[in-house]
């Protein structure tokens, strides 16, 4: 039995009570310090799941940024599909736009819902911002509104996620079916938002503005039977991810564009980088001292990308694989230079697996001119040969320049163009020259026609089988005009008048 003696005394209780609740504050601050953010929250849900377990048949996921360090394709593509599923009824969206974006991009702001059915399945989206400063958390537009994060948390110890919940017993539909589909979605809608960019060097740095060459496949001046085959071979390309990793090759593919000038190789890699929606990088290798500068180079591009090494025969002299390297002739002092040999392993070799979807485009004048290692298939898969204008590229030009369609009644100069164009007489880039020297139809194929004559003319002079056939039908015109000596005085002074004209 107690006695009211043996009881502490109030005093001594409150006493008791203050001190005790001074070293919880402090020690509850000395955590808050020392102890992360992150550590902080898992030690809360820690405890809260043993103390406060539950028989809900809801199961949460949640989708952090932060993964191991590297960016989570999944929180990604979760923040693109979910801006196009934004509720009208939201009343609290981030808002952001960089100086690359053509429209403005609105995300989920700090405790909004999206709603999503999936197969059936009602399925609940949530935005979440724990920690920091909350009330900068609305606007975002610094790069956090615009998913511009590269890390779980933020430099103010905010870190922001998204929780996806549903009912448990559709969690193997969940992850093998409903995340690949937000995935696939979250990539078409970023294709259809892309914005091109043309890298080029400057001090061995890539420096990007915005790609906005306005060349298509349908504007281009090549024959159908070319443009079908690139389209279909590139098609296959993209489509063959599983396939590459099958075989055990890297997802590349290679082309060379190979002619005259002025036959639209450039032009050609414009509209591929169209086609696709895929960047360019314009390397110039005279600009590029050693092989170890070229492996920084190519690691730093990005998948989905072209690159191009235009007039690849004379960018720069590539000491090949047999040859040493002549004393004097280094172009790097502390390193090996660059070398054909560095070139191809970075084309075909260990290092072309550094990255998926890429593309690598070579353009020259003179095929014959390229070392045969660089054409062979695995490195130059397909060899496209850009020639002179045909009647076909013609028509495309026509239809480009003066807005005259083949589908409708063709102009009258048609057949005279047709019959003159054969051969390797203009390059569409000549032919697109003299079609904008006028916008009306008539002047403009006119002047073309004339041009045509004449270039004509200087083609079959300078080349040896034409001026052979050209005198063959001389020779068979004079046969004809002896044969005929019973005819009208008439009708061989044409004849003859014809020959004349022929030889002048």
């Amino acid at each position: 039995m107690f006695f009211s003696k043996d009881l502490p005394s109030p005093t001594s209780v409150f006493t008791a009570y203050a001190s005790m609740a001074g070293y919880m504050m402090m020690i509850r601050s000395m955590a808050h310090e020392l102890i992360p953010a992150p550590i902080q929250d898992f030690i809360y849900r820690t405890l809260r799941s043993l103390f406060f377990r539950t028989s809900s048949s809801t199961l949460t996921l949640t989708i952090d940024d932060d993964n191991m360090g590297m960016n989570n394709e999944i929180y990604r593509a979760a923040q693109t599909y979910l801006s196009t599923k934004i509720s009208p009824d939201a009343v609290r969206l981030r808002i952001s736009k960089g100086h690359k974006d053509k429209h403005v991009n609105l995300y989920l702001s700090d405790g909004e819902i999206v709603n999503d059915v999936y197969e059936d399945v009602q399925l609940v989206w949530r935005f979440v911002t724990d920690g920091g400063d909350k009330k900068s958390g609305g606007g975002g537009v610094g790069g956090r509104g615009g998913g511009g994060r590269r890390g779980g948390m933020d430099d103010d110890g905010r870190s922001e996620y998204f929780e996806l919940s549903f009912d448990k017993k559709h969690k193997d539909l969940i992850l093998s079916s409903y995340v690949p589909y937000i995935e696939s979605k979250a990539k078409e809608i970023r294709d259809e938002r892309r914005i091109l960019m043309l890298h080029s060097l400057n001090s061995l740095r890539w420096e990007s503005v915005i790609l906005e060459h306005p060349s298509t496949f349908e504007t281009m001046a090549m024959e159908d039977d070319l443009k079908r085959d690139v389209i279909e071979d590139l098609d296959r390309f993209i489509r063959r991810k599983e396939f590459y990793k099958r075989v055990g090759k890297a997802w590349k593919r290679g082309y060379l564009l190979y002619g005259p000038p002025g036959t639209g190789k450039s032009s050609l890699v414009a509209a591929m980088a169209n086609y696709l929606k895929f960047d360019v990088y314009d390397l110039q290798l005279a600009s590029v001292m050693r092989d170890s500068d070229l492996r920084r180079l190519l690691l730093a591009t990005r998948n989905r990308s072209i690159l191009v090494i235009e007039d690849i025969d004379c960018a720069v002299d590539l000491p090949n694989r047999v040859e040493q390297p002549v004393e004097g002739k280094h172009r790097g002092e502390s390193q090996g230079p660059l070398t054909l040999s560095g070139l191809l392993n970075f084309i075909d070799g260990l290092w072309s697996s550094c990255g998926d979807e890429r593309i690598i485009i070579f353009t020259t004048n003179h095929k014959d001119r390229l070392d045969p290692a660089l054409l062979r298939p695995g490195r130059m898969d397909m060899h496209i040969y850009m020639g002179h204008c045909s009647f076909q590229g013609f028509k495309t030009l026509a239809s480009n320049y003066l807005g005259l369609s083949d589908s409708t009644m063709p102009h009258r100069l048609y057949p005279e163009i047709e019959r003159l164009i054969d051969g390797e007489v203009m390059t569409p880039a000549q032919v697109a020259e003299e079609l904008m020297k006028s916008e009306d139809a008539d002047v403009a194929l006119e002047g073309l026609v004339n041009v045509l004559e004449k270039m004509r003319l200087k083609s079959e002079e300078s080349n040896p089988v034409m001026m052979k056939k050209k005198e063959s039908r001389l020779e068979l015109e004079e046969m004809t005009l002896r044969r005929d000596t019973e005819g009208s005085p008439r009708k061989n002074s044409k004849r003859f008048k014809k020959l004349v004209l022929f030889w002048t």
